[in-house]
């Protein structure tokens, strides 16, 4: 039995999405050299938003950890779409950005949702360097954005 990064998601209940298109004029992903860069992805389940608003106005704490771990997922799918999760060495950088009602300070534990994910899919490879950022607005009223860099063999 495979211990890699597809079977570690089976084992988590997870599946891969479809990669989400892009919604602007960019890609979902690009590699330069070891790295692949992926492009900021919403908590999107077949085209549709799983949730709109303000995280501590609308959307709690814990719901928008779950769609931190969606935009994750999202990613993940864009990495294996274009190079394969099996290639990747080690996540580098994840930058989380949470649309954040006025006074909501909470933004690390929202982005753990998709930490914690990319630890237990990679293991130590997944531990990664961070940025945590609440912001007024996010595209189409979304809660939560992850971009992610990997390094890739």
């Amino acid at each position: 039995m495979s211990n890699g990064p597809h079977a570690k998601l089976a084992e988590l209940g997870h599946t891969l999405p479809e990669v989400v298109p892009p919604l602007a004029s960019y890609v979902p992903a690009v590699q330069s050299g070891q790295h692949v860069y992926v492009s900021g992805q919403l908590p999107m389940v077949e085209g549709k938003l799983l949730a709109t608003g303000k995280v501590g106005a609308g959307v709690s704490a814990e719901q928008a950890k779950d769609l931190a771990q969606q935009c994750a997922l999202n990613a993940l799918a864009a990495i294996d779409s274009l190079v394969g999760l099996e290639n990747v060495v080690k996540v580098v950088k994840v930058t989380g950005f949470v649309a954040a009602a006025s006074g909501f300070t909470a933004v690390p534990g929202v982005i753990n949702g998709a930490s914690d994910l990319f630890g237990a899919v990679f293991g130590e490879a997944g531990r990664h360097a961070r940025s945590a950022v609440g912001v007024a607005e996010l595209p189409l009223d979304a809660p939560v954005e992850v971009e992610v860099v990997v390094e890739v063999s």
